[in-house]
């Protein structure tokens, strides 16, 4: 299963603490580039690659005018830890009853080691100036996530 939403579509609203207990909104960053990361869990090893990639090219992301936020189902204590952990510079919302999740439709069956579960499927949206959606990601290259959105840009 895929998201329903599709490049184009202008982006659902949101808003969710962060790893600070700070409400974080989309409209926030109205007028700025975002890139919207879904995964599914912290600390976790393929979860912290894709986390990691992204700070370690956040700069440059941010100089071609991108933000980044990540989600996932862990709440706001998890995310603290694991951004301080990491050095994560940037929002990690917290939404364990998988509002935005199930917003941007990013929940549902997936394979994993051979059985069939139920989860988040890690997908990245990159949302545009006017809050639609540029780009969607259903597959991220996790180790090189940021190259492949700014070569995307």
């Amino acid at each position: 299963m895929a998201t329903h939403l599709k490049a184009g579509d202008k982006a659902p609203s949101f808003s969710a603490p962060d790893q600070n207990g700070n409400k974080v909104a989309l409209s926030d960053f109205k007028g700025q580039k975002v890139v919207l990361y879904f995964y599914p869990a912290d600390d976790t090893p393929v979860c912290t690659v894709q986390s990691c990639n992204l700070r370690d090219n956040y700069s440059l992301l941010k100089q071609h005018g991108y933000q980044v936020i990540g989600i996932s189902p862990d709440d706001v204590a998890s995310h603290k830890k694991f951004g301080e952990k990491f050095s994560l510079p940037f929002p990690l919302l917290a939404d364990p009853k998988r509002s935005i999740i199930e917003k941007y439709g990013v929940w549902g069956e997936k394979n994993m080691y051979g059985n069939t579960v139920i989860g988040l499927h890690r997908t990245t949206f990159v949302i545009d100036e006017k809050g639609v959606i540029a780009k969607i990601f259903l597959r991220p290259r996790n180790k090189q996530h940021a190259e492949e959105i700014l070569k995307s840009a």
